[in-house]
């Protein structure tokens, strides 16, 4: 830990949750400033409950401290307390570990998780005292990198970021650092570095590209500024999920943060091609690892955390090819060890109501099903591969082991829904109740009645997505269709036991808005930052108004990149990235929506995605 911290105690009295801002936790890395080369800030721009929370910062925080020659440290967003204070007495934000301010760093890598957190961002560069247009940093300022899923449409943060990581973070940081190195022998400046950067794979430099626009406001071209820069960018992956980094070491918070448990992530990718997901697309094809190196980690990972529970990370668990293997190691370790077991993304059928109640106690929990559309026509159109019956099933079976709670989640506004789609919303809650009442006797019912959570998130068309040509709903649509919901559950037999929840309608347009925004929204972005947004991300702190206000003072309109359906020829924001999914694959399925047919999963049929391209994964293995 730092002989000195950066705040001081009268700070540290005056703020919540200091513990966020002073490291030294269990597993934090130190090593001497002096006896590395480069030194890599890592920052999630959100609160350090949220960031500390995921995987991906993790992992490469462990990655980048394995090697001898660089130094990577943790930054988070300061929340609104400790941000007036900084502001009001000129403290510069500081990394955890060495509570050195960030801009002495070389590197200040940004995960971008979510749109809403893009205030934030810009928040973390003026509270560190860097220009946040990348043009106007000299020498003297860190190289600002972007990762995560939101990369795949960086154009809305173009203006902020000197270059973006595409792709996997495992596989091309080492050689990102030794051109740093290399550069910086060689006395080459900042914009030489970010030249030669921009002809590795999986890098995009938003300085060495353009944009024109036709009258109507759609993309003319997007092209490469000079020679020998990439006109496409394609994704990096990681080919052996088995033999790549893993973080068996994690740092431990002091305080309780969103995902308090050791993670095991037993594979990357999703056999089950929904419509909606971008992750099922982008992290294509499916990478399992070997379930051996799984159970090796899960002993390390408890062994060196002391975490009281541990679970396993996949788009779908279910889908994994040895689950059933790997799940009774874990219950016996677990059994063991006295720790719990946490296995989201199944899905509910009779080998994964066996596991959860060998795992849960079954007074406590409660069963999650996510049916997405409450039709079967809708499910067919967005390819959930679900259906009613699977759904019931599930339930009855659910019930008859002792489960009385359960939560649906489900979408509003998607591609071709009707008033019927959502009433069926309601129907199937009721049916599910209505499966309780047919399968418990009465002298069974401990808690009197089933409780059923029915939520709606607003669906939010995104890039790489078959449904990213399509409308979306405007803010008055969505609440109204919130309204349907409400009072079509409320007319059912069993309403007493539905409880019904919805998410924010605005917040869901502002975050289509950047979703499948262009370059010229990092003006809106910066001036709702100077109007004092940021924790846009948070219901509280979310003001609709100063978005609105922003876009008008820009000459934009929110429903000229929410409100319309594209043509297939548009040219789209990210059609320069190939994340291996080809857009014409994507188009195919748009159209299959269309005519609410439904496509075969990976395993059981090649739909000719494009991924194969890669070579590995479920793409290489012999179909069932």
């Amino acid at each position: 830990m730092s002989e000195r911290l950066a705040l001081s105690d009268d700070i540290l009295l005056k703020i919540s949750k200091p513990e966020r801002y002073i490291g030294n936790e269990v597993n934090a890395v130190t090593k001497d400033k002096n006896a590395v080369r480069v030194r890599f800030c890592m920052c999630f721009p959100d609160v350090y409950e949220i960031g500390m929370s995921h995987l991906g910062l993790q992992i490469l925080y462990g990655m980048f401290n394995a090697m001898e020659d660089v130094w990577c440290e943790r930054v988070f967003s300061p929340w609104t307390d400790l941000d007036a204070l900084m502001r009001e007495r000129k403290i510069p934000l500081f990394a955890l570990e060495s509570q050195d301010p960030v801009r002495e760093f070389d590197f200040l890598g940004i995960t971008i998780q979510y749109e809403m957190c893009y205030t934030n961002i810009l928040q973390v560069l003026d509270l560190s005292g860097i220009p946040l247009e990348a043009s106007r940093r000299g020498e003297d300022c860190p190289i600002v990198v972007g990762g995560g899923p939101c990369t795949y449409n960086p154009e809305p943060l173009a203006d902020f970021f000197d270059l973006f990581y595409i792709g996997e973070g495992e596989t091309q940081y080492r050689a990102l650092i030794e051109l740093y190195e290399e550069c910086r022998e060689q006395g080459l400046d900042r914009l030489e570095y970010l030249r030669r950067a921009a002809a590795l794979p999986g890098i995009y430099v938003p300085r060495f590209y353009e944009t024109a626009y036709n009258g109507d406001g759609t993309i003319k071209s997007f092209s490469p500024l000079e020679e020998n820069i990439p006109p496409v960018v394609r994704k990096e992956i990681v080919r052996d999920m088995t033999d790549s980094y893993y973080p068996v070491r994690p740092v431990v918070p002091f305080i309780k943060v969103t995902q308090d448990r050791a993670v095991l992530e037993i594979q990357r990718g999703c056999i089950r091609g929904c419509r909606f997901c971008q992750a099922g697309q982008i992290y294509r094809p499916v990478r399992e690892r070997d379930a051996e190196t799984l159970k090796g980690y899960a002993k390390e990972l408890l062994r060196n955390t002391g975490q009281e529970e541990i679970s396993l990370s996949s788009l779908s668990s279910s889908d994994y090819s040895r689950l059933p293997e790997l799940i009774d190691f874990l219950i016996e370790e677990c059994g063991r060890r006295h720790t719990n077991i946490s296995l989201p993304s199944l899905r509910i059928d009779a080998f994964s109501l066996d596991v959860m109640s060998k795992v849960q106690d079954v007074k406590k929990s409660s069963l999650t099903f996510a049916p997405e559309a409450g039709s079967q026509r809708l499910r067919n159109v967005i390819n959930k591969g679900l259906t009613e019956e699977d759904i019931l099933r599930g339930a009855a079976m659910a019930f008859a082991g002792g489960w009385n709670r359960v939560k649906l989640y489900f979408m509003l506004g998607l591609p071709t829904e009707t008033e019927e789609d959502i009433r069926g919303i309601a129907e199937l809650a009721d049916r599910i109740a209505a499966v309780f009442y047919e399968t418990v006797p009465k002298e069974k019912r401990t808690n009197g009645r089933v409780q059923i959570v029915a939520s709606t998130s607003f669906f939010v068309p995104k890039p790489f997505t078959p449904f990213q040509w399509a409308a979306q709903c405007t803010g008055e649509e969505f609440l109204d269709k919130a309204y349907q919901t409400r009072n079509a559950i409320s007319e059912q037999l069993n309403q007493r036991s539905i409880r019904y929840n919805w998410h924010e309608a605005d917040a869901s347009v502002m975050e289509g808005v950047l979703a499948r925004g262009d370059r010229r929204l990092g003006r809106v972005i910066r001036s709702v930052y100077e109007r004092g947004g940021f924790y846009d991300a948070w219901s509280e702190y979310y003001d609709n108004d100063r978005w609105l206000e922003a876009m008008a003072e820009c000459g934009l309109s929110p429903d000229f990149y929410t409100h319309r359906e594209r043509e297939r020829e548009e040219i789209l924001p990210w059609d320069f990235i190939d994340c291996g999914v080809s857009r014409e694959f994507l188009w195919r399925e748009w159209e299959k929506a269309r005519r609410e047919e439904t496509s075969e999963n990976c395993r059981l049929k090649c739909q000719g995605c494009g991924a194969a391209s890669f070579g590995c994964g479920i793409c290489t293995a012999p179909r069932a």
